[in-house]
């Protein structure tokens, strides 16, 4: 029993060391130390951010453009179908709240009928008239006749009656020509208030037309196939049943083109800088963490902004998706690593075998039991450039091994001059989150800023104290 359970606890040790060797290539250890290569290849400065899918193109979904010349300035949603619904070209979205138009509808029937009555009377009122003044030019005309009839019958009287007949004959003529004058001034005069009659009936009508056209306007269709997206409110809530939308500005909703994505970010002020237009990103998708996707950096905003809830400055940027994907859906969030800088065959250690000493030497410690000052280059969140004082297969320690006090800092010749060796100063404790001194991060010298306070890669480091 007793030899069964020591090839038990024996079996497990051996079990895991080599789990131990398995999971940790290219590490080897002594003690308690951990040794690693110095590699070589390609490095990546990257800026990782989230952001949000967002379409390139989208066709906006109206409500009715006119309501406000019915003095409609809210517009209330009465039923929708629900967001992310799939919907073909004249398909119902939503409808609006009747009741305000009817009201107003009720309104221009009334004024409608009223015009109609006042039309219909300065008709008959104009009919009236005209014939009135038609009846008296004929009797002008019998009485010229008549007159005329007179004179002649007189031809035997004395001059005097002769005389006032002929007075009389002309008298009668003056007049008829006057009723017939005065007839066509009547009907240019009744012509004219017709036609304004008739414009004021017409403006009546046209706003009634209008206000049964926009009616239909209160039921939304789709103006082409696509995917429901309801718009946001200035606070940030989703357009729902019972809310309000303003007559100037009536959108509803977007009905995306989803061939075409691009995913919305924003980027610290203190990376922003090393955004550019055409920078290649690799695009992660949080609802499908197998799915990666590429892209570009299309557009880096010029102007800051401060986000809700956080008290940092951000600058919006637009990543163009390359591919086009049917899970692709709008307000999906993506995680973006931009790749800001990208070099190509340089050394490189990581992070935690970097220490400092009297905040200008950099060095680590080498498995060959020498401490070698080392020039650093960029830095990402994990690793940094060596440019000068290591090779490639040179092996270095991660933490301080037990002999490292004991032993002098081999100095690079090249660094001669940029060194603080003031042999008063304290030195800096020596331990993992000691920060590499003008370690050139993202392309500015700064230290290494411990795992805990990077917020990105390549982002601006703290420095425990000014470098001489």
């Amino acid at each position: 029993m007793k030899k069964n359970l020591i090839f038990v606890i024996a079996g497990s040790v051996v079990a895991i060391i080599i789990l131990y060797f398995i999971f940790s290539p290219g590490a080897t250890g002594i003690g308690g130390d951990i040794i690693v290569p110095v590699k070589s290849g390609a490095f990546t400065v990257e800026i990782t951010t989230t952001g949000e899918l967002k379409a390139q193109r989208s066709v906006q979904v109206l409500g009715p453009m006119r309501a406000r010349q019915f003095r409609i300035n809210q517009l209330t949603i009465e039923r929708m179908v629900d967001e992310g619904t799939v919907v073909k070209e004249g398909e119902f979205i939503a409808s609006l709240d009747k009741s305000e138009l009817f009201g107003r509808i009720a309104d221009a029937q009334t004024n409608l009928d009223q015009e109609l009555a006042q039309y219909e009377q300065v008709q008959l009122d104009t009919a009236l008239k005209l014939r009135q003044q038609r009846d008296n030019i004929l009797n002008m005309e019998y009485n010229v006749e008549e007159q005329k009839l007179v004179l002649e019958q007189s031809i035997y009287e004395p001059p005097a009656t002769i005389k006032q007949n002929e007075f009389n004959l002309q008298k009668a003529v003056r007049d008829l020509e006057q009723a017939r004058e005065n007839y066509k001034i009547m009907i240019k005069q009744e012509q004219a208030r017709m036609a304004e009659r008739a414009a004021r009936l017409r403006e009546v009508q046209q706003e009634y037309s209008q206000m049964q056209e926009v009616l239909e306007e209160f039921t939304i269709k789709a103006p082409q196939d696509g995917m429901v997206i309801y718009e946001t409110n200035w606070n940030g809530t989703k357009i729902a049943e019972g809310s309000q939308i303003s007559a100037w500005n009536p959108v509803v909703a977007t009905l995306p083109d989803l061939t075409s994505m691009q995913s919305i970010t924003y980027v610290n002020e203190v990376d922003i800088r090393k955004v550019k237009s055409g920078q290649t990103v690799t695009i992660g998708l949080d609802a499908f963490h197998e799915k990666t996707l590429t892209g570009r950096v299309s557009r880096v905003a010029n102007v800051g902004q401060q986000r809700p809830n956080s008290d940092a400055k951000v600058f919006e940027v637009v990543i163009l998706v390359n591919e086009s994907d049917p899970l692709l859906r709008p307000a999906m969030t993506t995680s973006n690593a931009i790749i800001a800088e990208r070099l190509e065959n340089v050394l490189y250690v990581p992070l935690e075998a970097i220490h400092v000493h009297n905040d200008s030497i950099n060095y680590v410690h080498r498995s060959n039991g020498v401490k070698q000052e080392v020039k650093l280059g960029l830095s990402n969140s994990n690793d940094v450039v060596i440019e000068k004082g290591l090779e490639a297969g040179d092996q270095v320690y991660l933490s301080i091994p037990n002999w490292g006090d004991n032993v002098a800092v081999n100095l690079l010749e090249e660094l001669n001059g940029t060194r603080n060796l003031d042999k008063t100063a304290a030195p800096v404790a020596e331990d993992v989150t000691n920060a590499p001194a003008g370690a050139n991060v993202g392309g500015a010298a700064g230290d290494r800023p411990s795992r805990g306070q990077r917020s990105g890669a390549g982002g601006p480091p703290r420095r425990q104290g000014p470098a001489n």
